[in-house]
């Protein structure tokens, strides 16, 4: 089975509960979701993530693609909220990141570590996201030295990855324009309820 199917049905992605923390976030940024088409892009957004043998590789950062088609039946907005909920797809696309781009970051700040990791480690993705990052970060590659993720264990990893969405949230909530994410690696409406939104960076303890 490959890493993108299991990480859909068992993993980091799980169709079961990481909808429900784009729901979380989403809620938080820009009120209840009414619009019925909504939760059907929280469930369908990552599962562009089938059949994919990498998560971060050329096939696994394509994974916008397929929910981008499927609600292209409702219009290009809802094409484009899907397409560019990946801010790295936005950059090489030139295109400005989604909001769902934004509650999607959220959601992993709202993940607890004692749930994500387990999920991640049963999967196995959590081996290729550490190594990719060690690796490109040693080699220079701006979509990890930018972020400055800590590989020493899993959890502090993960913690280091919740701290940077955390802070790149609360920078981007409102729409501003990314300057964070490079624009070497592979785009928000604003909302008068963005820039209003406060939360805290502070690490989770061990």
């Amino acid at each position: 089975m490959k890493i993108g199917t299991k990480s859909v049905l068992f993993g980091a992605h799980c169709f079961m509960l990481h909808p429900l923390f784009v729901f979380a976030g989403w809620w938080k940024l820009y009120g209840f979701p009414i619009d019925p088409r909504l939760w059907l892009v929280f469930f369908l957004h990552d599962l562009g993530y089938w059949g994919k043998p990498n998560m971060d590789g050329p096939e696994g950062e394509r994974h916008p693609e397929w929910a981008a088609r499927v609600m292209s039946r409702f219009g290009g907005k809802w094409h484009d909220l899907c397409l560019y909920h990946s801010r790295f797809y936005a950059k090489k696309a030139n295109r400005r990141f989604s909001k769902l781009c934004v509650a999607d970051k959220l959601a992993i700040v709202y993940t607890p570590a004692w749930l994500y990791l387990p999920l991640a480690k049963a999967t196995g993705e959590i081996r290729e996201y550490m190594a990719l990052a060690e690796k490109r970060t040693g080699e220079g590659e701006p979509k990890y030295a930018s972020m400055q993720i800590a590989t020493s264990s899993e959890r502090r990893w993960y913690l280091d990855v919740q701290e940077y969405l955390c802070r790149w949230v609360a920078e981007h909530s409102d729409g501003k324009a990314d300057t964070w994410t490079p624009d070497t690696p592979k785009p928000c409406s604003t909302s008068p309820t963005t820039s209003m939104i406060s939360m805290s960076c502070t690490r989770q303890k061990s």
